[in-house]
């Protein structure tokens, strides 16, 4: 059991010490899980464009993969509004159409704003309990975003779950399901 603010320190420092291969494969075994989402009934799925800089889950690997394979589901990503911790969303039309803010975050150029439904939304997080709830950076982008729709939430994670994290709030919104590289985590709450 530990507070947000300790994993947060503990998980930004485990993902900074991993190698290039490491993370690499740790990459290609998140994919290989993510292939086996039942995606029948998922019309448009939300994915966070990876920091780099932080040694985010390369997301770019699960966008083409989606767009080989499943070329019918819209791919919508988020642009963050820094002055009030809101996210806009913007259907993905290619790398060339994103560019990277003061933040390092990869986002969309152009304005355009997606207003239809969201199936499913993958979550970025640094750490996840056994009962679905995530450490975020701290600032309730996901967990604004979150309470006001009814969606899939697919956390994406590198290591697995930690037992329980202490200081989970009210507006704290629980992930339906967790891929890591070992495992898919699902969690038995309803949406």
């Amino acid at each position: 059991m530990a507070n947000k603010s300790t994993i947060r320190k503990q998980v930004l420092h485990q993902r900074k010490f991993l190698s290039d291969d490491e993370f690499l494969a740790l990459n290609q075994l998140l994919l290989a899980q993510f292939k086996t989402l039942d995606f029948s009934e998922i019309a448009s799925i939300h994915v966070f464009l990876p920091i780099v800089k932080k040694r985010e889950p390369d997301t770019f690997l699960l966008i083409d993969w989606l767009e080989k394979n499943h070329p019918e589901i819209n791919i919508i990503i988020p642009k963050s509004d820094f002055e009030n911790h809101s996210l806009t969303h913007h259907l993905y039309i290619g790398r060339e159409n994103l560019e990277v803010n003061e933040y390092h975050i990869p986002e969309p150029k152009q304005e355009k704003v997606y207003l239809g439904n969201i199936d499913m939304v993958l979550v970025p997080l640094l750490a996840f309990d056994k009962r679905g709830y995530r450490v975020g950076y701290g600032k309730g982008f996901y967990d604004r975003f979150l309470s006001g729709i009814k969606t899939k939430k697919v956390g994406i994670s590198f290591f697995g779950p930690i037992d329980e994290i202490i200081d989970v709030h009210l507006n704290d919104i629980r992930l339906d399901v967790c891929i890591t590289p070992d495992q898919i985590y699902r969690f038995g709450h309803s949406t």
